[in-house]
């Protein structure tokens, strides 16, 4: 029997509006891959899990934003993108409310607003995955 050594991720791109304009939420990693890194939320889907639950359920534990409408915005599997293993990740899109905060949990040292226009370094490659973002919805 052929098993397959492709993992599948979630990740979940997250926009806010604020006084200064459109701003995206990030986490801090705590664990390697990319130890203290900026990245999305997000996560391995586990067995039995739809892909949209999947992408909430990450959120939720990493940044405790509750966020029911998300959006599929596409697949990302290039080899290498994880050093651990290969991994295809469906990003999702949402929009939270405006000021709400949000806080580091789970496997995420901290969770941060940043302004789309001043981005920090990001783990893997979350930042083609964020410029589609941006790009779908103008930002």
């Amino acid at each position: 029997m052929w098993t397959s050594k492709i993992f599948v991720t979630v990740d979940a791109v997250v926009f806010r509006k604020s006084d200064t304009g459109n701003e995206l939420l990030l986490i801090k990693r705590l664990k390697d891959p990319d130890k203290g890194k900026w990245a999305l939320p997000g996560g391995f889907v586990d067995e039995n899990e739809d892909l949209p639950d999947a992408a909430k359920r990450e959120l939720q534990e990493e940044t405790g934003l509750v966020i029911n409408d998300m959006e599929q915005l596409g697949a990302f599997g290039k080899p290498g993108r994880d050093p651990r293993h290969h991994t295809v990740s469906v990003a999702y899109t949402g929009f939270a409310p405006d000021g709400v905060e949000a806080v580091g949990a789970d496997d995420a040292e901290e969770a941060q607003w940043f302004s789309v226009k001043a981005l920090p370094s990001l783990a893997f490659d979350h930042a083609d995955i964020i410029n589609l973002a941006l790009q779908k919805y103008r930002l």
